[in-house]
């Protein structure tokens, strides 16, 4: 029995998979077919490509998505969720106090 061999490619060469596979009128078998890797595998990179996992895709037209910059995001993202919230009640509040004024 021997040792599969795995073949690494670059995360150039993913993205550009995962971009051609995606361009109308392509499958991902027809680009699978066309580099010599399986569908599946695309299919996989996709999948890591969406997720910008720590070890694939780490970074997307030339931006960096690191973990910090990503706690940082969902933060942010928090506080903007409760700065509407508070928002929406204070509007509630001030039609309520506007329309039982005497």
């Amino acid at each position: 029995m021997g040792k599969k061999i795995t073949q690494a490619y670059t995360e150039k060469f993913r993205r550009e998979a995962v971009k051609g596979a995606e361009k109308p009128g392509a499958t991902t078998a027809s680009v699978a077919r066309e580099l010599g890797v399986s569908a599946q595998q695309i299919y996989n990179w996709r999948r890591q490509f969406n997720r910008l996992s720590d070890k694939q895709f780490n970074s997307l037209d030339g931006v960096d998505y690191f973990k910090q910059e990503s706690a940082e995001v969902r933060k942010l993202k928090k506080e903007l969720h409760e700065a509407r919230q508070e928002i929406e009640f204070l509007k509630k509040a001030a039609a309520y106090f506007a329309n039982h004024q005497e």
